[in-house]
């Protein structure tokens, strides 16, 4: 049994930002968050089942502080699909 990437992409506004990538998370199959604005990455969150309890305060205020200053952005999730 291997493990399958599953690339989605959602558009966001900065406001909807940190509550978008917290629900991501959430979610738990998450292997990595890319947020781009203007086809530019601008930041990438390589997310870890150990590690997201561990660096998701610090995350957030990340998005947050980025989010105050961005308008529309694009959030590219890579999720893993168990097959």
């Amino acid at each position: 049994m291997g493990e399958e990437i599953k690339r989605e992409e959602f558009k966001v506004s900065g406001s909807e930002l940190v509550e978008k990538i917290k629900s991501l998370i959430h979610e738990g199959n998450i292997r990595r968050i890319v947020i781009k604005q203007d086809g530019n990455t601008v930041m990438e969150l390589p997310l870890t089942i150990a590690a997201v309890g561990v660096v998701l305060a610090p995350v957030l205020a990340a998005v947050g502080a980025f989010a105050a200053l961005a308008t529309n952005c694009s959030i590219i999730v890579e999720r893993i699909v168990e097959e």
